[in-house]
């Protein structure tokens, strides 16, 4: 079967040109800026959209198994085709959590049932598990995911169990970094103030700046002393950016992440949004937001992801205390980001870098990440100048709500295409293939 996009301008590799693509099967067979000629069995006009390489997200948490009333694989993937995100990387904290490869294996088998989009899941790290996480083979597992915070019973990881893990880890380990010390002492104060009726604009205070960089500089120590491959999630602070060094990805041991909402929201936007923008890391101050914006310009931060964490609309409504952390990113993270390309925050090419080629490269995915003759193609076409609005009937989610709930956007995704199936289009989801599991050439 062969597709052929006609007259797009294509955004890659720091380029931008109008040109024409040939989909073969699953592969870019040709990519041209002349006329391709040849017989396709669909010719699709492109003209006045852009066509950008599939979004990979290396930060979810889709919920499957145990805590499928909130999303589940089935539903949160195909969300994240209809933003634009063609490939994930999903969280071992479910029920059960994924800290044994048997487990984990149950995941993939899921996924290879229902996922429209291709995927790959972390092993989970807890302070016992060292044996089972050696057996992990890095060439189909996208790396070891360690809890320094925000995490409960073994999953996370203190003390000596760090150490052996940073030791030992044979691949690369994404950490979450907050320090619990501080939170605890940080909710005990608050909790006395204020009770159960603790304002959500206080969450900052108390998963602090102080806890993030504290976390993040022992992680950061750690992988400097036994040279592990480190990579720091969902940064949120302008003082963790002096810990990451500018420069081409490809030359680090150390990477960093940060979060759509991070670059978005800022602490004053509590009042409105509430418990709807309760994450952790939590949304800090504008001076926060806008070292975070400057510092993925720069090139000390190498990777936007969502943390696409859903919650129920009920659990979300609670107080302080009760409403649990993270919310629903996935449909909604590539056109957040166009629209703050057209604010003039970032550029097309910033985009493309930081959610399609950077994460390809850091966790060495094969074939996948550009719009390159012999790659899988997995690729979106984006309407700039189509405007829509975030509302409840459009919400792909299983959980039905996003923090960018009314939000208009200037710039929809019109199809997105994995392994060369046309996954998603005309604001519908063709479920008829579903994605492959993510190799790494490690």
């Amino acid at each position: 079967m062969a597709i052929l996009i006609h007259n797009a301008q294509i955004i890659n590799e720091g380029k931008s040109f109008t040109g024409n693509i040939l989909i073969e099967n699953d592969t870019i067979k040709k990519i041209s800026e002349e006329e391709i000629d040849v017989k396709a069995s669909e010719v699709i006009d492109a003209t006045g959209l852009l066509l950008l390489p599939g979004v990979i997200d290396d930060q979810v948490h889709f919920r499957e198994p145990g805590l499928t009333h909130k999303g589940d694989i089935e539903s949160e993937s195909a969300a994240a085709v209809a933003g634009g995100i063609t490939s994930f990387m999903e969280m071992p904290n479910t029920n059960p959590q994924s800290t044994t490869i048997s487990l984990l294996e149950e995941k993939y088998s899921k996924a290879a049932e229902v996922s429209p989009a291709n995927y790959s899941f972390y092993i989970g790290a807890t302070n016992n598990n060292i044996d089972e996480i050696l057996k992990a083979d890095p060439k189909t597992i996208c790396g070891i995911k360690c809890f320094m915070g925000s995490s409960t019973g073994n999953m996370l990881v203190e003390g000596e169990g760090l150490e052996t893990l940073f030791k030992n880890a044979q691949m690369l380990v994404a950490t979450h970094c907050e320090e619990e010390s501080v939170i605890r002492a940080n909710t005990e104060k608050f909790r006395l103030q204020y009770g159960e009726d603790l304002p959500m604009k206080y969450h900052p205070q108390i998963r602090s700046r102080e806890a993030c960089l504290l976390s993040t500089q022992k992680a950061v120590s750690l992988a400097q002393k036994y040279n592990t491959r480190l990579h720091v999630l969902h940064l949120s602070t302008a003082d963790e950016m002096q810990l990451f060094e500018c420069g081409s990805l490809i030359d680090k041991h150390i990477t960093a992440e940060v979060c759509v909402h991070h670059l978005w929201f800022t602490n004053d936007d509590y009042d409105k949004h509430g418990s709807f923008i309760k994450w952790n890391p939590a949304v800090k101050g504008f001076a926060d937001r806008e070292a975070l914006r400057k510092a993925l310009i720069e090139g000390r931060i190498d990777v936007v992801a969502t943390d696409h964490a859903p919650h129920t609309l009920e659990e979300k409504q609670n107080t302080y205390f009760n409403a649990p952390s993270g919310g629903p990113l996935v449909q909604h993270s590539l056109p957040a980001m166009l629209e703050m390309v057209k604010k003039g925050i970032f550029t097309y090419s910033q985009v493309v870098e930081k959610m399609c080629h950077n994460p390809a490269l850091l966790f060495q995915i094969e074939k996948r990440g550009f719009i390159r003759e012999g790659y899988k193609a997995d690729l979106v076409l984006i309407n700039p100048a189509k405007e829509w609005q975030v509302q409840l009937k459009n919400i792909l989610y299983k959980c039905k709500w996003s923090p960018f709930n009314e939000q208009r956007f200037s710039h929809s995704v019109e199809y997105t295409f994995v392994n060369g199936h046309k996954a998603y289009s005309n604001g519908k989801i063709n479920g008829t293939k579903t994605g492959e599991r993510l190799v790494f050439a490690r």
